[in-house]
């Protein structure tokens, strides 16, 4: 099987992806797609909240999949469905393999990572206490209650304040469920406002900032978490541990982009965000592979995942089809003052001649008063833009404008920091 472009992933950034690699004029654009079906983690999101930046319209996440997966279909791209993708060479031969075809090999002109991300585990939180029935993440939670009908528990503590973990607060509520406390070991929240307010407070659950679960009692199983404050430094503040009876924990502690096929083709990761070092384009250190949505870093908006995505399949097909023009070269884009990444990290300054490129960042502490988002080429002020507030949990975007051109054409590096206005 050849294809001009080949798109692992079939979540929303993948979706994306492959109508724009085809919109694009690739002709032969196939999505290899591990689930049995396309949409991603979507299929599981039915509050709403989906769409507003993209469509104009507030869709719940399986309505949100399926305009894509229709467009999918309407514009020729096939799918491999249910097809595990075992390894992928620098030369873009994909071995991949299916219970109906057994092992395959996909040469492609183009490759687009959209393997998404994946929860942190109980594992790699190294919680004390015995391993009782009861411990779950936060999207497996979400599965058993919005796709098998299962109900995991009827008393909860939920560990994070992450985005799933504050929404899926709200759902087992409404389902009658008890959730007892919700504890961020953080001095802030980890995910959206909006989730905070429409999920936390509007409901009645307390959250916790500055707390951890210490331990978790029960044999067979959970009958109760330890929680505890921290310091500064996260380090547990003696005589703060009370125990919160309960039957169920679930976590929501942060997503890890899933990049394993990534490091084994050779794709330079950024040790920051965890996914591949990428261009205005998306496109990675390794020619002809591209990468789009959660896999490159956690987006807060399924809105920019799909936007990430489009620009991976276009560039994508312009590659296959020998239409990318040649990078001039680099420049490198770091974060400064309050800011924990930017992506992409390498422009083009003469991408800005064919229009406005976007930057978006991360920061490293809340600030809840005025700010200045500010850029330096090679330490000299260029542009700067005032934002209300910034918080870690909620995504900054910046558009480069053309006019920017002149200023960046020369220089080696672009600094962006977010400082208090003064």
């Amino acid at each position: 099987m050849h294809y001009d472009v080949v798109v692992i992933g079939g979540g929303p950034g993948g979706l994306a992806a492959a109508i724009a690699a085809r919109e694009r004029g690739a002709e032969h654009v196939c999505i290899v797609e591990r689930a049995e079906e396309l949409g991603g983690i979507l299929q599981q999101c039915i509050h709403n909240g989906f769409g507003l930046e993209v469509l104009g319209s507030d869709l719940p996440g399986p309505a949100y999949a399926q305009h894509f997966i229709n467009r999918v279909y309407q514009t020729g791209v096939q799918a491999l469905l249910d097809t595990m993708v075992l390894e992928v060479t620098s030369q873009r031969s994909i071995y991949a393999t299916n219970s109906r075809d057994g092992i395959v090999e996909i040469k492609a002109g183009a490759i687009v990572f959209g393997m998404g991300c994946r929860e942190r585990t109980r594992g790699a939180l190294a919680i004390p206490g015995t391993r009782p029935a009861g411990v779950y993440t936060a999207g497996t939670a979400q599965r058993l209650v919005n796709i098998e009908g299962y109900m995991p528990g009827r008393r909860f503590v939920i560990l994070g304040s992450g985005d799933i973990g504050m929404i899926m607060a709200r759902r087992l509520t409404l389902e009658g469920a008890k959730v007892e406390r919700v504890l961020e070991i953080m001095p802030y929240l980890s995910g959206l406002k909006r989730n905070y307010v429409q999920c936390l407070q509007d409901f009645g659950i307390p959250l916790q900032l500055s707390h951890t679960v210490r331990e978790i009692k029960g044999d067979r199983r959970v009958e109760a978490v330890v929680s505890v404050a921290v310091d500064e430094q996260w380090r547990p503040i003696p005589g703060s541990e009370e125990i919160i009876p309960c039957d169920t924990l679930l976590l929501s502690v942060g997503l890890i982009p899933e990049n394993e096929l990534s490091r084994r083709v050779g794709v330079q990761i950024d040790p920051v965000t965890g996914g591949p070092i990428v261009d205005e384009g998306m496109g990675t250190s390794l020619p002809g592979f591209f990468a789009a949505g959660n896999v490159v870093h956690v987006y807060d908006l399924v809105d920019w995942v799909t936007m990430a995505g489009e620009v991976a399949g276009r560039s994508a097909a312009e590659y296959a089809l020998g239409l990318a023009p040649a990078a001039v070269r680099r420049l490198r884009v770091v974060a400064g003052d309050n800011v924990r990444y930017v992506v992409p990290q390498l422009l083009d300054p003469e991408s800005l001649t064919l229009g406005p490129q976007r930057l978006q960042l991360r920061v490293r502490e809340p600030i809840e008063e005025k700010v200045n988002v500010i850029l330096e080429a090679d330490g000299t002020d260029i542009w700067r833009k005032t934002e209300r507030y910034v918080r870690p949990g909620e995504m900054v975007t910046v558009q480069l404008i053309p006019d920017l051109y002149d200023r960046l054409k020369l220089a080696t590096i672009l600094r962006v920091g977010v400082r208090k206005r003064k």
